[in-house]
Order: C-alpha cells, then sequence, then structure tokens
C-alpha cells in the first residue's frame, strides 16, 4: 500500500519538511499543517515543519516555518495538493533528499520519487484522513488540532460539501472529524466571511460581466481596477463562486492582472476545463482550474476556447 510507504519514510527521517502549492486555499493549508500536526503527534521527536508564503487571509488556520537551506539535508520533503511543479511554493523543496507528492489532482506532471495520486478524493486533506486511518493502530492519533485543519479542508475544496467531487466517503470522513471539539463557525468564517472591499469587487462583478450565449462568462481584473478598490490579488479568489450563482452560466473566468502576469481562475458546471488550462501554463480539476497569460490578447483565445468547449457539452 502507498501509505505504508508514505508511513515508512516518515519513519526513516528525523526532518520532514511539507510545502504545498502557491497562493494556498483552505485545502493545500489544511492537508500541509494536517499532515504536520499528524507527523508530530506521532513522533515527537522528529523535526517536522511547514513552510510557504503567508496568506494573511487564512492565517487564522495555521502558520508557517521559517527555515535555512540546510535543513533541507538529509531531509524528507512532502509536497501536498500540488500537480505541478511550477505551482510549488518554496523551490527548495529540490534539496532534500527524497520528495513525496500526496494530491488528488490529475497526475500531469509525475514527480517525486513516491506519489500518491487519487483523483477521487475530494481534497488532498481527505487523503490525509485516509493517511490517518491506515496509521492509527500503530502510529497515529487524531486530536482536534489535527481535525480542524484536515475538516477546514475538505470544506474548502468541496464549497460546504456542494460540489460534485462530495462523496459518501467525504461525508462519512466529516462525521468522525466533527466528533472533535474544534470551533467549526469560526472555519465558515474565516473561510467565507468577506471585507467590504471584496463585497464591493462582487457588486462590480455582477455589473460588468459578459455571458455569451453558449454561457460563458468572464471578468477581467486589471491591476488598476483592484488598486482603486483597494484589493490586492490575493483576495481575488473569495469572488470566482460568484458566477455559479447566475442562471445560463455554465463556465467561466476571472482574469486577475498582477505584476508580472495575468492569473486566470476557470470554473466549469459541467464542460472539462482543465485541458484547457494546461494550454496556458496550468492545470486543476476538470471543473475548477487556473492558468497564467502574459498579455490581454490572449484572453479572446481562451474565452474561444472556453466557447467551444461549452457549446460541445450542449
Amino acid at each position: 500500500m502507498i501509505q505504508e510507504q508514505i508511513i515508512e519514510e516518515i519513519r526513516k527521517h528525523q526532518t520532514i519538511i511539507i510545502h504545498r502549492h502557491v497562493r494556498p486555499d483552505p485545502d493545500a493549508l489544511g492537508s500541509q499543517a494536517g499532515l504536520k500536526e499528524l507527523i508530530v503527534q506521532a513522533f515527537p521527536d522528529k523535526n517536522v515543519f511547514c513552510v510557504g508564503t503567508e496568506d494573511p487571509s487564512l492565517s487564522f488556520l495555521t502558520q508557517m516555518d521559517h527555515i535555512d537551506n540546510q535543513v533541507y539535508q538529509d531531509a524528507l520533503v512532502i509536497v501536498c495538493d500540488t500537480a505541478n511543479t511550477d505551482r510549488i511554493d518554496d523551490t527548495r523543496y529540490t534539496l532534500g533528499a527524497k520528495i513525496i507528492k500526496i494530491d488528488h489532482h490529475p497526475n500531469v506532471d509525475v514527480y517525486g520519487d513516491i506519489q500518491w495520486v487519487d483523483t477521487n478524493a475530494s481534497s488532498t486533506s481527505e487523503m490525509i484522513y485516509d493517511l490517518y486511518l491506515y496509521g492509527k493502530d500503530t502510529y497515529f492519533q487524531m486530536n482536534e488540532t489535527i481535525a480542524r485543519l484536515i475538516y477546514a479542508g475538505i470544506v474548502g475544496d468541496t464549497g460546504r460539501f456542494l460540489f460534485p467531487s462530495t462523496t459518501k466517503k467525504t461525508f462519512e470522513y466529516a462525521a468522525g472529524l466533527v466528533e472533535y471539539h474544534f470551533d467549526r463557525s469560526e472555519i465558515y468564517d474565516g473561510i467565507y466571511n468577506v471585507k467590504p472591499e471584496i463585497a464591493r469587487l462582487k457588486g462590480y462583478i455582477l455589473q460588468n460581466f459578459k455571458l455569451s450565449p453558449a454561457g460563458v462568462s468572464s471578468i477581467k481584473l486589471t491591476k488598476a481596477k483592484l488598486d482603486e478598490l483597494g484589493i490586492n490579488p490575493l483576495e481575488t479568489g473569495h469572488i470566482v463562486g460568484v458566477f455559479g450563482d447566475i442562471e445560463g452560466v455554465k463556465a467561466w473566468a476571472v482574469f486577475v492582472e498582477e505584476e508580472n502576469l495575468i492569473r486566470v481562475r476557470l470554473r466549469s458546471k459541467g464542460p472539462v476545463i482543465n485541458t484547457i488550462a494546461a494550454k496556458y501554463n496550468g492545470g486543476g480539476h476538470p471543473l475548477a482550474a487556473g492558468a497564467s497569460i502574459y498579455d490581454w490578447k490572449d484572453y479572446e483565445a481562451i474565452m474561444q476556447e472556453l466557447e467551444n468547449a461549452c457549446i460541445q457539452e450542449k
């Protein structure tokens, strides 16, 4: 079993460093920090670190560790919830002795010495709970801290259990996690409550979005507009779901201009979109993906690809 291999590598290494993807979401942080706490609980003598850039909007979940390069010597590196090496936060992951990939995205970019990829899992956090169940009779124990992190990751990646990726197993795992006494309201508020600036951005989107006859919608968020509204590009993740409530929308794209690129967040209610994202420096799930472009001229090309996908879906 792949879980046995992973536990064996954890057992063998004194230092374990856990990475995740850039611009983290609750699943990235929940799986990363949940795994750290699971290892610390089972092996208190080991040195275990979570690394990556802090996201202030999700700091209520966990805090990152800050380590020097030499800590990577002979270390086991585990990368959670990251399909592509280009999206791994902190390029020092290559400095470790061995790399393990734990992910639920399609395994397009095969990296690491051990790959545990389960595209049937609702989230990578759900996979960490799988790991706990596999090792609970020999090593692992659950506690409130671990349960809170894993639950937050599952909630975030299933859209509060509304997305099609939610399965019977997802609900069973959630039922097991809520037996531990953590504050679920704090998690929901932390993930879904938005600042007044984000609320105004949602209003701007609802007033300015485009919708094609095939059901494709989009919005361009230029750097000038974000500066005008006082919004950091990182915060725009809060508004991607706005389009999902609009009647007639089958697929949509949010274009966010940053310093050196334009971030593209793609979502769908049916047409497969991760193949489109892969053409533009990205990837992800069939119905939720991301990409990057470097010129607004590529906007029309992506929109045409989405249009074609929606037409073929009819």
